[in-house]
């Protein structure tokens, strides 16, 4: 179980059978595109194998943070200087730094947003190791990582937000009574305000945008009246982005489908 599993757990699907390693220490390595630096970064600790955020809070003169230049990326003089600083000594700082240069570029062809190794082990036989990852991807680039993105595991994911994405939706599921279709992230974020404001729970955030064509609407009101736990809808369109007359038509197909 982790922070980000629900109360009432995940039920596995698979099981991942690794190599077993003797680790001998277990560092922290990530890279990430960091909006301050106006790029890529990397962030190291010698503090691996756990939580970075507490270490981050507890002891934040433990993580390094190495700005990376967006075209050229890390010079070896940097991804050497940042293997010693996580107390790689001999050979194991070229093969750290190479491990650093091969994530980043590793970052760079697939669009990721960001690579999390923890841990970044230190083997008992000289080897710098891999063990465990969390990778992100730019949605935006979809398109050009389709063999990635061909990867996505859904078995995990609410079927309402897999229905939504398929006709690019933004949807996302909450526990109350009372739907909601909006356009525009705002406009949702009032409208549910309100609702709660009024003493009822929206069920739901469900976005149709500005361009909605009658399909998406009529597809988006199936979601919302596929769920059982929704008893009243609420739909408030804000007309200056979005045709109301394409938003009533697609509710009357749904009606009648």
């Amino acid at each position: 179980s982790r922070d980000q599993t629900p109360p009432e757990g995940i039920k596995v699907q698979k099981v991942l059978v690794a190599e077993c390693i003797n680790i001998k220490r277990e560092l922290y390595f990530a890279v990430v595109l960091d909006r301050s630096a106006q790029g890529p970064v990397f962030v190291a600790s010698q503090r691996g194998g756990m939580d970075i955020e507490k270490v981050a809070a507890e002891a934040p003169q433990d993580i390094h943070t190495v700005k990376v230049h967006p075209i050229n990326g890390p010079t070896r003089d940097q991804t050497i200087d940042l293997a010693k600083k996580l107390g790689f000594t001999g050979a194991l700082i070229e093969k750290a730094a190479d491990e650093f240069e091969k994530i980043y570029r590793m970052f760079v062809k697939y669009d990721a947003t960001q690579i999390e190794i923890n841990p970044l082990a230190e083997s008992d036989d000289g080897r710098v190791v891999v063990c465990d990852a969390e990778l992100g991807f730019d949605d935006n680039a979809a398109f050009r990582q389709k063999d990635i993105f061909a990867l996505e595991d859904t078995a995990e994911s609410d079927p309402r937000e897999v229905a939504a994405a398929k006709f690019n939706l933004n949807y996302i599921g909450l526990d109350g009574n009372i739907g909601c279709m909006v356009n525009g992230a705002g406009l949702a974020m009032a409208t549910m305000d309100i609702i709660q404001l009024n003493g009822g729970k929206p069920a739901h955030f469900l976005d149709v945008g500005g361009g909605a064509t009658t399909q998406q609407v009529t597809e988006a009101f199936k979601i919302l009246t596929g769920d059982s736990k929704v008893q009243a809808i609420l739909v408030n369109i804000f007309g200056g982005i979005m045709r109301c007359d394409t938003i009533a038509q697609g509710i009357v197909e749904a009606a009648r489908s």
